[in-house]
């Protein structure tokens, strides 16, 4: 087993990294725990639910699941409100510990739940997609989604455990994999320019699901995670690095409708665009810019972007993004690879990078 220990002012928790952790999350549930809510989808309780409920039955506490609606277009405030009828209607109390069993959806709407019944109960994150493994289940950020913006309602909330299985990956499309991956690629770009060029080597064989760079894949990334995350809780500083490619991703989001790409597929794209944007901007070398490309499609996301209503509503979509400051666009950009800042571009510099690749 690999842990990674993450402290924050919020609550310091192990990542357990694991293949077949799933029979074994009993152990994270604390011994004055009243009760046990699994909040997941029809999919993910398809396939994992009894092996969780089987390991979670061994603390002898009352254990009931809840399923939501799957897909990014339910991560709304009228599905959250799904949680709080559940819980309310079998009175639970604030000893009471949610279990959100599922990808980056589930982790984030569970954990927002979690952070308000009662102003505030325990809850465990149990991701199930690469993505949620690697990125969305680490650090604290749940919210929902609201028509103008992508997580705008939410909070900064910590688990009490993150409870990895290596072995669920095995179930995920190749999408999803996908998806993942870019959020793996991201960290090589902003902090570690080594393991950038680790995820270009083994791009293949990451795509292809080996387990063993899957799994040292999981592991830094949860140590990228850990490390920003330790150091910036609420993304007052550095913590804001971590949105490399997300400005541009959530407007594709936003655009074309939730659900119509996977997060982690417009982060991808996101990602070229933002390297883009760095060579205009900040001098990012031509070739680097070439990298980040020929990585991106070789974990198989898109290289090129919707062309939406043309640069104006990309404009518009991204200064209704929650890092926006004043209606000022905020983009992480790169002055080389391994490195990142935050700050705001020219707006001819964006429509030239949009005009270039978005289709």
């Amino acid at each position: 087993m690999n842990d990674v220990l993450v402290s924050t002012p919020g609550g310091d928790y192990p990542i357990h990294i694991e293949a077949g952790r799933l029979t074994r999350i009993d152990e994270s549930v604390p011994p004055n725990a009243s009760a046990l809510v699994i909040v997941t989808n029809p999919t993910v309780n398809r396939l994992f639910g009894d092996a969780v409920r089987a390991a979670l039955a061994k603390t002898g506490k009352p254990v009931t699941t809840l399923e939501l609606p799957d897909g990014e277009q339910y991560k709304d405030w009228q599905t959250l409100n799904l949680i709080f009828d559940h819980m309310l209607g079998l009175q639970l109390d604030r000893r009471a510990v949610i279990v959100a069993l599922g990808g980056g959806v589930i982790g984030d709407m569970a954990g927002f739940a979690a952070a308000v019944y009662m102003r505030g109960i325990r809850f465990i994150q149990v991701p199930t997609t690469l993505l949620a493994q690697v990125d969305s289940s680490v650090g604290g950020k749940t919210a929902v989604n609201h028509p103008l913006g992508k997580n705008m309602i939410g909070a900064f909330y910590q688990p009490i455990a993150v409870e990895i299985d290596t072995t669920v990956l095995n179930t995920l499309p190749d999408r999803e994999i996908s998806a993942g991956l870019a959020e793996v690629v991201k960290y090589g770009l902003i902090m570690d320019a080594a393991f950038f060029t680790w995820c270009q080597t083994h791009a293949e064989g990451l795509r292809a699901r080996d387990p063993d760079l899957l799994a040292t894949a999981i592991r830094r990334s949860c140590e990228f995670k850990a490390k920003v995350v330790s150091a910036d809780e609420r993304e007052s500083g550095l913590r804001a690095i971590l949105n490399l490619g997300h400005t541009f991703g959530h407007a594709i989001e936003a655009g074309l409708g939730y659900g119509q790409w996977l997060h982690g597929e417009a982060v991808g794209c996101g990602l070229l665009l933002a390297a883009a944007l760095s060579e205009r901007t900040l001098g990012l070398p031509a070739e680097d810019v070439q990298r980040v490309e020929s990585v991106v499609k070789a974990i198989g996301c898109p290289t090129r972007a919707p062309k939406l209503l043309g640069v104006d509503q990309w404009m518009s979509l991204m200064r209704s993004d929650k890092k926006a400051e004043a209606g000022e666009i905020k983009f992480v950009l790169m002055p080389e690879v391994g490195q990142a800042t935050v700050g705001a571009a020219d707006s001819k510099d964006v429509a030239a990078v949009l005009n270039e690749y978005a289709v």
